[in-house]
């Protein structure tokens, strides 16, 4: 039960923030292309890495894992959002922003991940 109740916490900041940081990215770089979905998309990947890592030395309770692996980072990160935003680019005929979108969402991602893991990695 506490497990769940972490989620749900994690789940509420989480979203919160990726409210924020879409609206902020919006502000500072306009809505031509959807750089807030690719900046929580980055982040989140980062501390998905730095989560996993922690997490595979035994430095994180079970608990902080549900909230921020499963809550914070579910609600943060958005796949669903990426994928509609690609969709509408497409049908727009933006064609290279949706191909950009698609790999600089993918590419990078997967790069933060591989670095979140290492920056914990190699301080053990």
């Amino acid at each position: 039960m506490n497990n769940i109740l972490f989620v749900a916490l994690g789940g509420s900041i989480g979203a919160v923030f990726r409210y924020l940081i879409s609206i902020l990215m919006i502000q500072i770089l306009g809505s031509s292309f959807p750089f807030g979905t690719l900046t929580v998309n980055i982040l989140g990947s980062f501390i998905m890495g730095v989560v996993y890592a922690l997490g595979e030395l035994s430095h994180i309770s079970p608990d902080i894992k549900a909230l921020v692996g499963v809550g914070l980072l579910g609600a943060l990160t958005t796949f669903s959002t990426f994928s509609n935003e690609t969709l509408l680019l497409m049908q727009d005929g933006a064609w290279l922003k949706a191909g950009l979108n698609v790999v600089l969402n993918i590419s990078i991602c997967l790069f933060m991940v591989y670095l979140g893991q290492q920056l914990v990695f190699s301080r053990v």
